[in-house]
């Protein structure tokens, strides 16, 4: 992605998107919008514009509005992010330099001595995706990165994590530790088959987090 000025217009109303300061469904007015950020109306109807062929603003009759979760789009997205990340792990195999595995490697350890108890959900989610970035970073690839950069930002949006267990907690680790092993060892099909594998798993966990949610939010009659 262009580098942006982190005060861009752009770039301060897709992080309030991302931080859920501007929630699903919250109105875009442009006037609005252009006094919070002391700026003309110009660049915030460009910033919109750009957001909207992102994915994360939609037009709702005249006006704008930060786009809805959209649970039918979540498999779509998981297919996506799968090959992504596949595609990630084969090519840090081709092209990590011992830079790139000592940044993995602390990536690793800083989950290994997160105290899952007393982190919070945003903490155990942060530091997983630090992981995964620095697989990215690794692939020397700008395309890679861009395009998983895009995704990302949808993935931060659904609400909770798949990380909310021990035993899964437990299970991300010793998969990352397989993967860093394979990278290492510049195995490349054995690197993307582990990083198919972990994503399939995190979609079908998901899944079943939007059917649960879906039963308690549904009571049953009778």
């Amino acid at each position: 992605m262009a580098s942006q000025p982190e005060t861009s217009p752009y770039l301060m109303i897709r992080n309030a998107i991302i931080s859920q300061e501007l929630p699903p469904r919250a109105q875009l007015v442009e006037s609005a919008l252009a006094k919070k950020y002391n700026v003309s109306r110009t660049p915030i109807r460009e910033a919109l514009r750009r957001l909207e062929t992102e994915g994360l603003v939609e037009r709702y009759g005249s006006r704008m509005q930060v786009r809805e979760y959209r649970p039918e789009e979540m498999l779509d997205l998981y297919e996506v992010r799968t090959f992504l990340e596949e595609a990630a792990a084969k090519t840090a195999a081709l092209r990590h330099t011992d830079m790139d595995l000592m940044l993995i490697d602390r990536a690793h350890q800083a989950m290994v001595t997160l105290d899952f108890d007393a982190a919070t959900p945003a903490e155990l989610a942060a530091a997983n995706r630090t992981f995964h970035e620095r697989i990215w970073a690794a692939s020397h690839s700008a395309a890679l990165l861009d395009l998983l950069d895009r995704i990302l930002v949808h993935f931060i949006r659904y609400p909770g994590t798949t990380l909310s267990t021990k035993e899964r907690w437990d299970r991300v680790l010793k998969e990352h530790e397989e993967l860093l092993v394979a990278i290492r060892a510049r195995n490349a099909e054995e690197a993307g088959r582990i990083a198919s594998a972990h994503m399939d798993e995190a979609k079908n966990i998901r899944i079943q987090m939007y059917i649960d949610a879906q039963e308690i939010s549904s009571p049953r009659l009778g």
